[in-house]
């Protein structure tokens, strides 16, 4: 039900360490809307018991749902903050036709629903946790509310991406809000312009409703307080699944909803791969096509559920989802008991 891949140097870790918490220095969010739901039983047991423990900083890096993510594993009860996030997320209902303007105001809704009174402080104060969001500053035709010239923007995105990930640089910039005793360094051979900002009682919302600000369906955010004026959107653009290099010591754990990664939004429907020297020392932790197949409609939940189904239907197949995902959730911490290494397969394999 549970498949395990590692990089070369992570698994010699693994091999010559144990699997343990102490041998995780980061952690990965990626984007992708209510796909995370099924990996919500696994949350649980991973900042519930796993980590709960652990007393080395753990870098958790999010981005749009990811970073929802991450803004609740940094609060002092995780788990009630995650709940907190899939209960009010998949209760949430949109009139037909909903506008970018009501999805917007039901996004910050649910925001304050996953702080409660003091969430902001406690991420920005949390010693072990260390969150950081990833929004996308963007530039020219994207930066647009208006929806017209916003897709001829987003097109000249997806023509430039086709060519190379790097020419959408002149568009995106990366912008990564973090806590304020972050150390986390990351290298990009895309050259994506990266500015580290740090958390403060002014942007902290802001910059996680940007992380999640899907263009074409929600509001931009604009001029964020503490950083440089501009139009915010969701971090997905610019790290959908994440190809760049962690420099920090230890190894990269990634719960993610699939095996198939790609670095970026515009990547999604293209051959290339994220690249393989990235996940060298990163163990990814996926739902297995067996376990996807035994789900309602034999998938993993998705934004087109929203339109495609009835509020009803939806509610009662996500709820579904969240009772599975802890058969997930049950299967690594059997793995974590046993040490079962044979278990775990070469990451290469996904990204050759």
């Amino acid at each position: 039900m549970l498949d395990i891949y590692a990089g070369d140097t992570a698994l010699k870790t693994i091999k010559e360490n144990g699997f343990s918490p102490e041998i995780f220095r980061t952690f990965l969010g990626a984007s992708g809307g209510p796909k995370w739901f099924v990996l919500y039983g696994l949350d649980k047991y991973l900042f519930g018991d796993f980590f709960k423990d652990k007393q080395q900083p753990l870098n958790l890096i999010g981005s749009s749902a990811g970073a929802f993510r991450t803004a609740c594993f940094a609060q002092n009860d995780p788990v009630a903050a995650i709940e907190r996030l899939a209960k009010n997320y998949s209760e949430t209902v949109y009139s037909d036709q909903a506008k970018p303007s009501e999805i917007t105001t039901k996004a910050r809704a649910l925001l304050d629903t996953v702080f409660g009174v003091s969430g902001a402080a406690e991420i920005m104060n949390n010693e072990v946790f260390k969150a950081h969001f990833i929004v996308a500053k963007c530039n020219g035709f994207v930066a647009s509310e208006n929806k017209i010239i916003q897709g001829l923007g987003l097109f000249a995105s997806l023509l430039r991406n086709m060519v190379s990930r790097s020419l959408i640089k002149s568009q995106y910039e990366r912008f990564i809000f973090q806590n304020q005793g972050s150390q986390l360094n990351v290298y990009d051979p895309d050259n994506i312009s990266t500015t580290r900002l740090t958390f403060t009682d002014k942007n902290i919302k802001e910059a996680l409703l940007a992380s999640g600000a899907i263009p074409m369906v929600m509001q931009g955010i604009k001029d964020i307080a503490d950083c440089p004026p501009g139009m915010y959107r969701d971090g997905g653009i610019v790290d959908y699944h994440f190809d760049f290099e962690i420099k920090n010591e230890g190894l990269t754990l990634y719960p993610h909803f699939s095996s198939i990664l790609k670095a970026g939004w515009f990547d999604k429907k293209l051959s290339r791969s994220v690249r393989v020297k990235h996940y060298d020392k990163t163990v990814l932790i996926c739902p297995s096509q067996q376990f996807i197949d035994s789900l309602p409609y034999g998938k993993i939940p998705d934004r087109t559920d929203f339109t495609t189904m009835t509020a009803s239907e939806r509610l009662e197949y996500w709820q579904q989802v969240f009772v599975k995902s802890e058969q997930l959730a049950t299967e690594f911490s059997a793995f974590y008991q046993t040490q079962n290494i044979r278990q775990i397969k070469s990451i290469n394999t996904l990204l050759t």
